[in-house]
């Protein structure tokens, strides 16, 4: 491990430790406690307190273990883990400071862990589409992903959001508890990446989000399209020079307690736009702009007992610029049933399935060079790529308000959207705790 990576885990260490020292900390309340909401307790009430007086701290472990039962590139077995943790101080300023309607977010966040897609499930040659473990990703780091400010005016009629956020805090968000990456929230940073970056990377910029009392909005933001964020051994750094323009989403939406049959629902129509420069697979070289547009629907569509409880369905799609993408369309479903046994309110089951299609200029352009060699399998053939398909079947168990067990079931049609490839089963299981 190197020096800069030892500072940068102690660091998120510290600060999850900092509530613990202080002097309240010899009398905490029950940690471990099956009926706590926190695994580390509420500190005696401090907790507790403290969010009542505007202080919050969130601290969060998120693991993920995937297992290839059959199929894939590389059949031999493997058990692959990665995971995250985080730590989050929230101040509610409007208590704290008397600043009206303002609230204030720092976040960093660590992950670690092994790639079964990239080790098991498909070709080098190609590269991944999806994976079976969306907490991977971005490299094994320490990061800030959260440094903002923001404030409601106009009794919540205008806010504005400002410094450093991944789009996917705001834009294109769903509620998902899948494992796999396609079938969560944030898609369009799934398949446009290289401009638009989904937590746990950040950029600079600023959010304006109009609303009215029926909870319909307008939103716009403006970032910082700088590449140097993705760089491992930045991630610390408040700013580093290498910007290469702006992204700008812009979206629409409707996000009612009470929609269709009087029960809540999301309903979000938006688009992008960089400024940077990226490749033209079409024409070759480059152009000064990537696009694409995406929609979210998410509705709850029965509620036996009243409550949040019931079956929700959801839909997602996107379209990117077909000269520059790399996935070119993109569309997922699924649905999910909280409290499906009457003795289990909490427990959740999820079924969904998505399909990616990768962009015929893409293709092109990756294996202009094929003819030149001695074909499948030779150094520097480049196997044609068509489109992934990508299920999971999963069931959530929840085991106490603070720890949540969520095996799943992962079935890949053509991974690495390569029909040479054996389509994969993959069994896999989410822990969850609320530190």
């Amino acid at each position: 491990m190197t020096r800069k990576r030892f500072r940068a885990r102690a660091l998120v260490a510290a600060l999850a430790i900092l509530p613990l020292c202080a002097p309240w900390a010899a009398v905490r309340a029950a940690p471990l406690d099956p009926g706590g909401d926190y695994a580390l307790g509420d500190w005696a009430g401090r907790r507790t307190d403290l969010a009542r007086q505007g202080v919050r701290f969130d601290l969060g472990y998120v693991g993920e273990m995937a297992h290839n039962l059959s199929g894939g590139f590389r059949e031999d077995g493997r058990l692959a883990y990665a995971d995250q943790f985080h730590v989050s101080l929230s101040l509610d300023l409007e208590r704290l400071a008397g600043v009206n309607d303002a609230d204030f977010k720092i976040t960093l966040t660590n992950r670690n862990g092994e790639n079964l897609t990239g080790e098991r499930l498909v070709d080098p040659a190609t590269g991944g589409v999806s994976s079976v473990q969306e907490v991977f990703g971005r490299g094994n780091v320490t990061r800030l992903t959260q440094l903002w400010f923001q404030q409601g005016l106009f009794g919540g009629a205008l806010e504005y959001k400002l410094g450093r956020i991944p789009l996917s805090d705001d834009f294109a968000t769903l509620e998902s508890r899948f494992q796999n990456l396609y079938l969560g929230s944030g898609q369009p940073g799934n398949q446009a990446g290289a401009v638009w970056y989904n937590w746990p990377v950040s950029q600079w910029g600023g959010r304006v989000k109009v609303q009215d009392g029926a909870r319909r909005y307008l939103q716009l933001g403006m970032f910082d399209q700088n590449p140097e964020n993705l760089d491992p051994d930045q991630a610390l750094d408040l700013y580093r020079h290498g910007s290469e323009g702006v992204i700008t989403p812009v979206e629409v939406g409707w996000v009612p307690d009470k929609g269709p049959g009087g029960l809540p629902g999301k309903y979000k129509l938006g688009a992008y736009y960089s400024s940077a420069e990226a490749t033209d697979y079409e024409d070759g070289g480059t152009r000064g702009r990537r696009y694409g547009g995406y929609f979210v629907v998410q509705q709850q569509v029965s509620a036996p007992h009243g409550d949040r409880r019931g079956l929700t369905l959801f839909s997602q799609g996107s379209w990117h610029d077909p000269d520059t993408a790399y996935v070119a369309r993109y569309l997922s479903a699924g649905a999910s049933w909280r409290g499906p046994w009457q003795g289990r309110p909490r427990d959740e089951l999820g079924v969904g399935l998505a399909y990616a299609e990768i962009g015929d200029a893409y293709v092109d352009s990756a294996t202009a060079g094929n003819p030149l060699v001695a074909g499948l399998g030779a150094a520097g053939y480049v196997p044609p790529q068509s489109d992934e398909w990508n299920a999971e079947l999963y069931y959530g168990i929840h085991m106490t308000p603070w720890l949540t067990l969520r095996p799943n079931l992962q079935y890949l049609v053509h991974p690495g959207a390569n029909d040479a490839v054996d389509d994969a089963w993959v069994v896999g299981t989410t822990v969850a705790l609320t530190l």
